[in-house]
């Protein structure tokens, strides 16, 4: 089995190396590690300072480039009280465009906002910041813009085209994504890419960043676009949630929730549920009526570019490019979805 397909790598105390391909882990054919196997193999890979973090903070999240390899993200932690783990992900070097990850058309009107807020959501491993890097590489391709990223830790670098890239990495370019975000509307930015929005602040500084004039990319781990909105406005305290749901009213622009199922065949296919912000649906957010989001998105569809899961399922199930029960596994809307595959 080539190891080439694979996405992940984990090294854990008395297990062999594992591998992540299409989503399931598989066993190397090799002795098991222990301990200190691990902890030599991973120190070479890091400097003094990271490693004084690592048994300061027992956890350490970077990102690392092998000539002729590769560029992997990695994180390193503590299992059983003492003994080091890690995982590594590859970060393809070559960006994908839009069109190589089949994404739908609206993808690229989204990006021609001079202004706004695009939140893509997903759990973990769904693709999120390869869908962030191919919009980033479409402006880098045909805009003269200024990106600024904040990432812990930069994962895609972009070469400059026509934009221009200012990567900042969170812990040693910035102290926090907070932070780098608030000195960023001082930087001259036209896109800012926020890899997580953790925090209250981080959000609200996001939200503040996309009304006064600039495209604001994030990530936030939800599923669906109604608890994406529902997870930012709950992250604020009684009255201040009347004031960020008018904020969000007015500056978010679209979400996208994105989920990875396997492909019949083999490998993997991204299932894109779409909601693009409009009048009503902005009027919902205003009175807080997240509910009745999910029907609005259902409406003028080839109008408006939005598409639900239930919808994106279907249309994967009827070109027979996933199995019925992988799409009930995966659903947010299973009885939905039920109900449309006639079971």
């Amino acid at each position: 089995m080539c190891c080439i397909q694979a996405s992940d790598l984990h090294l854990v105390s008395r297990s062999e190396p594992q591998i992540r391909i299409d989503g399931k882990l598989v066993p190397l054919d090799m002795d098991k590690l222990d301990g200190n196997i691990i902890e030599e193999i991973c120190y070479t890979l890091i400097t003094d300072k990271q490693k004084k973090k690592l048994e300061e903070e027992k956890e350490l999240d970077f990102a690392i480039m092998f000539p002729d390899i590769g560029r992997f993200r990695a994180n390193y932690y503590y299992t059983m009280g003492s003994e080091l783990a890690a995982a590594f992900r590859i970060i393809p070097i070559d960006i994908p465009s839009l069109d190589e990850l089949n994404t739908p058309p609206v993808f690229k009107d989204v990006i021609q906002r001079e202004k706004g807020l695009i939140l893509v959501t997903g759990p973990t491993g769904s693709g999120k910041s390869t869908t962030l890097a191919a919009l980033l590489n479409e402006i880098n391709l045909y805009e003269h813009r200024h990106v600024i990223t904040i990432e812990d830790p930069v994962e895609f670098i972009h070469q400059n085209k026509k934009a221009l890239f200012s990567h900042r990495n969170v812990g040693d370019d910035t102290k926090s994504f907070a932070r780098a975000l608030k000195f960023s509307l001082r930087e001259d930015p036209d896109v800012i890419l926020v890899g997580e929005m953790r925090d209250q602040e981080t959000i609200s500084t996001a939200i503040t960043a996309a009304e006064t004039g600039h495209l604001v990319m994030g990530t936030l781990h939800t599923n669906s676009a109604v608890q994406t909105i529902n997870r930012i406005v709950d992250s604020f305290e009684g009255a201040e949630q009347v004031q960020v749901r008018n904020m969000l009213a007015s500056s978010l622009y679209a979400v996208i929730s994105q989920s990875l199922l396997p492909k019949i065949g083999g490998g993997r296919v991204a299932i894109h549920e779409i909601m693009i912000n409009n009048a009503p649906i902005a009027n919902l957010i205003r009175e807080n009526k997240m509910h009745q989001i999910y029907s609005q998105m259902q409406l003028n569809q080839q109008k408006t570019g939005m598409i639900t899961q239930t919808q994106a399922m279907m249309k994967h199930l009827r070109a027979n490019l996933i199995s019925k029960e992988d799409a009930i596994r995966y659903s947010t809307q299973p009885q939905e979805l039920l109900n449309n595959m006639g079971i």
